[in-house]
Formats: C-alpha cells, sequence, structure tokens
C-alpha cells in the first residue's frame, strides 16, 4: 500500500532543497528577524541609510548594519544588490573600532609617561579647574 502512494507522488523528496548544501546554505530572508523583517526591496534603502550615516561619524551605525543584515554577510553569494553595503559598513566599522581602540589604550596604558607635561593640556578632568567651573559660589 505503502509503495502504491509513493508512485502516486511525482516528487519523492518533499523537500528537495534539504539534501543539497549549496541551497540549504542560502538565506531566504536579508535580515535576522526572517519574514517578519524587511523584504529584499526595503533591505537596500535601509542598509544604503545605515551605510551612508555611518561616514556621519556614527560608526555604531555600521555595527547595526551588519548585525542586522548578519544573513547577508555571512553567505558571499547571497543578496548581490544589499551585499556591498553590509560588507563596506562592516570594514568601515572594524576600522573605527581599531582607531578608537588604540586612542583609548594609548592614554589609558601610557598616560603621562607617554606625554610628559602636555598630559595636563590634553586629560579632561583638569578642563573644569582650568575654566573655573569647581566653585559654587
Amino acid at each position: 500500500m505503502e509503495a502504491q502512494s509513493q508512485s502516486n507522488n511525482p516528487n519523492p523528496n518533499p523537500n528537495p532543497h534539504r539534501n543539497n548544501s549549496v541551497a540549504s546554505s542560502m538565506p531566504l530572508w536579508p535580515t535576522i528577524d526572517g519574514p517578519l523583517g524587511l523584504s529584499e526591496e526595503e533591505s537596500v534603502g535601509y542598509a544604503r541609510r545605515f551605510y551612508t550615516f555611518g561616514f556621519a561619524l556614527l560608526p555604531l551605525l555600521w555595527a547595526v548594519n551588519c548585525f542586522y543584515f548578519w544573513p547577508v554577510l555571512r553567505h558571499s553569494h547571497s543578496f548581490p544588490r544589499i551585499r556591498p553595503y553590509v560588507v563596506g559598513s562592516a570594514i568601515g566599522f572594524a576600522v573605527c573600532a581599531t582607531l578608537l581602540s588604540s586612542w583609548s589604550l594609548t592614554f589609558a596604558i601610557g598616560g603621562e609617561r607617554l606625554f610628559g607635561p602636555v598630559w595636563d593640556q590634553l586629560v579632561m578632568y583638569n578642563l573644569a579647574d582650568r575654566l573655573g567651573l569647581t566653585g559654587w559660589s
């Protein structure tokens, strides 16, 4: 009986993409929230805006772009219209994070030993004293 029902089924494999590793590795949605998120057309606009506004000294938007469009970043052959913006955001965020980290570590580790007498002019905690903002009267 079961052999007869299988012969009536034109597609014996109910999910033909399950065994195909290339098709199963391609994401169906460009965003991390899947079908609840944006369509591919809307995603192009959002990815472009996040990428462009990241140049306005808002590298956090580049990080948001990479996070939200993670399926595009993870799969190299998916969504070719969105991918340049997401990869550009990843590169921009990596560069900004590297520069910010090296700058902050230079001040935290080096401090007065590294900068010498100029240190008093560089640190912000002396700014209130120099401007006379520390007194309440």
